[in-house]
């Protein structure tokens, strides 16, 4: 009975704007966040479109693929993480420590 809910909350989850892209994975990956499951078939209402032709949705991706790689990258350097993340006492020994 679970794996009925499976699609729907996939749905819902790549509809919700992340925090990391600022952007929907619909969003990243289709060039628009669809309302409704039927949105995505293959003649998409184009009212929600940002786009109209080709050249344009081709343009908008790479512009937009560029704005979600930029914000996965400032959102890497906020969480830098401690060289040593296992090392409770922050101490080491390397090859030149006696």
């Amino acid at each position: 009975m679970w794996e009925e809910c499976i699609p729907h909350v996939e749905f819902a989850y790549n509809r919700v704007v992340h925090g990391t892209t600022k952007m929907s994975p619909f969003e990243v990956v289709y060039g628009f966040n669809p309302l409704t499951p039927l949105d995505l078939l293959p003649m998409p209402n184009s009212s929600l479109l940002k786009h109209k032709d080709e050249k344009d949705k081709v343009d908008f991706l790479k512009k937009m693929h560029k704005q979600v790689k930029l914000q996965i990258e400032k959102k890497k350097m906020k969480g830098v993480t401690p060289r040593f993340p296992n090392n409770v006492n922050n101490t080491y020994k390397s090859e030149y420590s006696t």
